[in-house]
């Protein structure tokens, strides 16, 4: 079935012409109920009430012809509203243009400001004192005439400004929507940017640091550059693996969601702590909870990335010194993870983009619905993430 009001806004000046058309018709139709002599509404419109009180006589065909030609001035009602409002109104003091007037009239109302729109309606409205003032017939004619105007010009003034509600509505709406595909859209690049720099991340840190082995260890056995080197390729091939995992679960609709493949949980940080330990770093694991694999998938996953980039901030930043490690609660009070490690005595310059580490696990922890809070001392630096134990 088409659509035909879709396809009349998509052919503006089809609807203007139509209403040209429509105006036209009933504009004859009001001039031949003045020439027939009914005179209860005699211009059922305040734009016209002084039509029969002037001393003039009028043909027919002149009587039409200005009427119509206001008409033919709707077509460009859109562009100049007010101006052809207020000539029409001027005009039908003395010829019978009330349709195109009320045309003219909701046209104002729906396209312009409410201000502009209570000005021209008050101007519209100056004929029905004016009717009082030169009035020669009997007083319920002009009692009624006067009604017809108030009701006219505001039912045209009023569905003007219902139109533009309308519009007005739609269009926040349609600004709404856009604001949230936006959103959604920096909520993608978000969680991507994070799931990048934790995977990414974490695996260079650790090659690099097997690098280094073998750069300040020249004299380092046959078995140990084999030994340090297979450890380079297999985080390398770990590192190449983990992020076509990120990528095969961005890419998969949501719809398909259980085909996706298996993401990192809590209950894998085992493997983390082995990595980090066999790369050289000394790592301390204190866990007082209940099971974590009752936890909710999606804050498991954020609970082992968070450990994740903990570990990685060690190995960046305080290599030398251990890293203490706490995770405590349950389903009833949450979980609390605690990272400490001692501040290094000499302090590295901060490499440029430093910092976006802290910064993901802060917005991790509040996707969650959690909170994260640093502390730096003299001695000491410690991170503490609370999150709830959902199932």
């Amino acid at each position: 079935m088409i659509d035909v009001r879709r396809a009349l806004l998509g052919h503006p000046r089809v609807v203007d012409a139509g209403v040209v058309v429509a105006a036209a018709g009933l504009t004859l139709f009001v001039v031949r109920v003045q020439q027939s002599g009914l005179h209860v509404y005699p211009q059922l419109s305040s734009g016209a009430l002084l039509t029969s009180l002037l001393p003039i006589s009028w043909r027919p065909s002149q009587t039409a012809l200005i009427p119509l030609l206001a008409c033919a001035a709707l077509f460009w009602r859109k562009r100049h509203p007010v101006v052809l409002a207020l000539v029409l109104v001027a005009l039908s003091v003395v010829w019978p243009v009330v349709v195109p007037l009320l045309v003219a009239l909701f046209t104002v109302a729906a396209t312009r400001p409410l201000r502009t729109t209570l000005m021209v309606t008050v101007v519209a409205l100056l004929p029905v004192p004016a009717q009082f003032v030169r009035a020669s017939y009997s007083g319920p004619l002009i009692s009624a005439t006067a009604v017809s105007a108030v009701a006219f010009v505001g039912g045209a003034v009023g569905w003007g400004l219902y139109v533009a509600g309308v519009r007005e509505r739609a269009e926040r709406a349609e600004r709404d929507a856009d604001l949230r595909a936006e959103q959604a859209r920096q909520h993608a690049r978000e969680e991507i940017a994070r799931e990048m720099h934790d995977v990414l991340a974490h695996r260079l840190t650790l090659l690099s640091v097997h690098a280094g082995a073998l750069e300040f260890h020249p004299t380092a056995s046959p078995a140990q550059v084999a030994e340090a080197a297979g450890v380079i390729r297999q985080s390398a091939g770990q590192a190449l693996e983990d992020l076509q995992d990120v990528l095969r679960v961005l890419r998969t609709p949501t719809v398909n969601a259980h085909t996706e493949p298996p993401q990192p949980a809590v209950a894998d940080m085992d493997r983390l702590v082995e990595e980090s330990r066999a790369a050289g770093a000394t790592v301390e694991v204190h866990r007082d909870t209940e099971d974590l694999a009752t936890m909710d998938p999606t804050t498991s996953r954020a609970v082992y990335r968070i450990l994740q980039e903990a570990l990685t901030n060690h190995r960046k930043h305080a290599p030398d010194g251990p890293l203490r490690l706490s995770l405590t609660g349950g389903a009833r009070e949450g979980l609390t993870v605690t990272a400490r490690n001692p501040v290094p005595r000499e302090r590295t310059a901060r490499p440029e983009g430093a910092g976006q580490g802290l910064v993901g696990m802060n917005e991790r922890a509040v996707l969650a619905g959690g909170s994260m809070r640093r502390t730096l001392t003299a001695t000491e630096f410690a991170l503490e993430i609370w999150l709830p134990w959902t199932r």
